[in-house]
């Protein structure tokens, strides 16, 4: 499918030995085979896919984008799958109901600024070993019934039910559709159709892994390693820190006070993972981190420190220092940050639908909770936003929470 250039295969055994610890929470068959063979200096031809769902891709990502990166580096083959038409079916996992199917309409916006957003932690500017990127529509819609059926025979309606949100619907008899069956096999069949060698992705993703490792042997009678990194889990409350659903995530395309202000505002209890799966500050100075928080440090500074890392890592460090400075501006003085987003409303048009299009708030439910939780406040006057019907009638600035501004400029 691909041709790629024969870059030449690094096999540091540090490198190696730091990237197989670092964000891994399991690998499939073996941590150690998998050494063995990326010490062996055979090229990989290794893959992450990642579902068109939403229009940005955010921090809980960068984990496999960093780790596909340091794959890459090492000369390795490397591929980013739009998941386009996996999208319009929708992922079960970890879900209490079937997931809202998406048109290909929504899917194709969805997507249409993914490979910027990609390149900020992949470097597609190296010709010498370029990513690759492919869509899962190219084969998954050339699919038959008769090939649909032959995907399906190679697992048990048991091995499905027995997944944990299945057997969690079933207790509560709520209704599994059986399209969602057909989600696992449809991954699976990615591994087939690129023909992999590994398969990068989120621990919660293990089972879809696992059946492509399964395809892969079937179909063309080969092995395929699978490694399954940690999620962003806050450890006091066992959720996850980026979440689509809920609209609470810090995203990669984030304008740096966004990005510096969203850091900011992150539990305390979650920088020491922030540091590990989303930067690339070494171990070392992690533990040093670690052990200056537990002596004492005030949380705050590290916080600021993490926020100038992330900053400098998806806009540069330039904007790092001006996110630091507009930071303190707005929230220890009270001022309106200098870079702060300019949003075009029609006049009488609702001020949510500018606010959601511009990805100031995420979604009509979160601007429901902002408006019931007293978040939504007209800087100069303090005075709270109360009606989520609320119109564009005049120019005005907003404060949305505790990190966000907008101008409104009605037209």
């Amino acid at each position: 499918m691909f041709r790629f250039n024969k870059a030449e295969v690094v096999t540091d055994e540090k490198k190696i030995d730091e990237m197989l610890s670092r964000s891994v929470g399991a690998i499939f068959p073996s941590r150690e085979d998998l050494k063995k063979v990326l010490m062996s200096g055979k090229r990989l031809k290794i893959y992450l896919g990642v579902d068109a769902t939403g229009s940005q891709i955010h921090l809980g990502h960068a984990t496999n984008l960093i780790l596909l990166e340091r794959l890459r580096k090492l000369g390795h083959e490397v591929i980013f799958l739009f998941g386009d038409f996996t999208a319009m079916i929708g992922d079960p996992t970890g879900k209490d109901s079937a997931r809202i199917q998406l048109t290909p309409e929504q899917v194709s916006e969805n997507i249409k600024d993914w490979k910027e957003q990609v390149g900020k932690i992949i470097d597609l500017r190296d010709k010498a070993n370029a990513p690759k990127f492919a869509k899962n529509s190219t084969w998954l819609s050339e699919l038959n019934f008769k090939d649909v059926v032959k995907l399906a025979s190679n697992f048990t309606v048991q091995q499905m039910i027995e997944r944990d949100m299945f057997d969690k619907r079933l207790k509560e008899n709520k209704p599994i559709y059986l399209h969602e069956f057909f989600y696992p096999l449809m991954q699976g069949f990615d591994s087939v159709a690129l023909d992999v060698d590994v398969e990068i992705g989120g621990n919660d993703q293990t089972f879809n892994m696992l059946a492509g490792r399964v395809l892969q042997k079937s179909y063309n009678h080969k092995e395929k390693f699978v490694v399954a990194t940690t999620l962003l889990v806050n450890p006091k409350t066992g959720k996850k820190l980026m979440s689509k659903s809920e609209g609470d995530y810090i995203a990669m395309n984030d304008n740096v006070t966004e990005m510096f202000g969203k850091t900011m505002a992150l539990p305390d209890e979650v920088i020491i993972s922030m540091f590990i799966d989303c930067t690339y500050v070494s171990m070392e100075e992690i533990t040093k981190i670690k052990s200056e928080l537990a002596s004492g440090k005030n949380p705050r500074d590290v916080k600021i420190q993490l926020a100038k890392e992330l900053v400098t890592l998806y806009h540069g460090k330039d904007e790092a220092g001006q996110a630091e400075q507009n930071f303190f501006k707005a929230f220890t003085k009270g001022q309106v940050p200098d870079d702060i987003k300019e949003i075009e409303a029609l006049h009488g048009s609702h001020i949510k639908d500018a606010l959601i299009n511009a990805g100031i708030v995420s979604s009509n439910g979160d601007w429901k909770r902002l408006i019931e939780g007293n978040a939504i406040s007209v800087v100069g006057t303090d005075e709270l936003i109360t009606d989520a019907h609320i119109k564009a009638e005049k120019d005005i600035v907003l404060r949305v929470g505790k990190k966000r501004f907008a101008r409104i400029i009605v037209k």
